[in-house]
């Protein structure tokens, strides 16, 4: 189910007001960081899994950036870079880690030397591996946010995952735990976790799925949201003439003769909505997200000090308005 109608929910204040992470879990910024960028090149099966060549030093630069704007989530995973991606952020955070929550991610068995996704693996044996070794890669004693990244787990083998998690919790090595789905009866399964937080799923102004953010509303979970500004289509520098890198994830996964190409048309019908009160087209499409659901935290990917920039602006400018909401949704019906 395709998502593109306003919600009764938006802001009267200007600045974005920070969100909860889960029904007892932390206040974090209103916007995260996406630090699967800064991973820099993977693969898997021989297919692009990154977002090209990185430079650490501009990667640590936009992780500042952030925390200067007020950003207090970082999202990454184990296999971004295979590795990589934790090893940066750890370094860039610091002396601040204790100030800010961390999400990471498992499932995937990764080699950091070759950086290469090996394969999923969730059993108890890899789970307990994966987290030792996000922990010794994030140089920290304990993980905020443990999410499965394996999307279609088959839901009969949720109860042994969650179990696992659970250990992991009384262990202290995390704090709460989430999945990274789409599907809303795999969102549901999760919730049964004593210390489930969050379901983590794709959505943006022009694709999403209310199924699976109504789970969240229903059980106090949040949503992060991944893919916010659709792989970046949504900041307007893209056309159906762009062409990724071969190193880009994006190589493989961008249909201009099809979704994506409709999705550039459904921007051009909005464009001047999302910004028609000085924001950059990035801060309207992060705003509408805010005003969509209170449970929402977008993830933007960031890997440059622009990019984090422009990002987090919208904490200042915050969600767009009823009236915003209402245009849009009559533009795109």
């Amino acid at each position: 189910m395709t998502e593109t109608s306003s919600s009764s929910s938006s802001s009267t204040t200007p600045a974005a007001a920070g969100r909860r992470l889960g029904p007892d879990g932390p206040v974090v910024s209103a916007i995260g960081f996406g630090a699967w960028a800064i991973g820099g090149p993977a693969s898997r099966d021989g297919r692009p899994i990154g977002w090209g060549e990185v430079d650490d030093r501009e990667s640590i630069a936009a992780v500042h950036t952030a925390l200067d704007a007020g950003v207090t989530f970082f999202d990454t995973a184990n296999v971004y870079g295979a590795g990589h991606s934790e090893r940066v952020l750890s370094k860039a955070l610091g002396a601040v880690r204790d100030d800010v929550v961390i999400a990471t991610k498992f499932g995937n068995v990764i080699d950091e030397e070759k950086r290469i996704a090996v394969r999923h693996d969730t059993s108890p044996e890899q789970i307990r591996e994966q987290c030792d070794g996000s922990l010794s890669r994030l140089g920290t004693d304990h993980i905020d946010l443990y999410q499965l990244h394996v999307g279609d787990l088959p839901l009969e083998q949720v109860d042994g995952v969650l179990e696992t998690l659970e250990e992991l919790v009384a262990a202290g090595k995390i704090r709460a735990y989430g999945w990274s789905t789409d599907d809303p009866q795999r969102a549901e399964a999760f919730t049964k976790g004593p210390h489930c937080a969050s379901i983590q799923q794709s959505f943006s102004i022009v694709n999403g799925n209310a199924e699976t953010l109504a789970v969240c509303e229903r059980y106090r979970l949040a949503s992060i949201v991944r893919g916010p500004l659709s792989m970046g289509l949504l900041t307007g520098k893209m056309s159906r003439d762009t062409v990724f890198a071969p190193d880009d994830t994006r190589t493989v996964g961008f249909d201009w003769e099809g979704e994506h190409g409709r999705r550039l048309d459904a921007l051009e019908k909005i464009r001047g909505i999302l910004t028609e009160d000085g924001r950059s087209l990035a801060q309207g499409a992060l705003g509408w997200l805010l005003a969509r659901s209170p449970n929402f935290i977008p993830i933007p990917g960031i890997r440059t000090v622009a990019q984090a920039f422009d990002n987090a602006g919208v904490l200042a400018v915050g969600a767009l308005t009823e009236d915003q909401m209402a245009r849009i949704a009559t533009a795109l019906a």
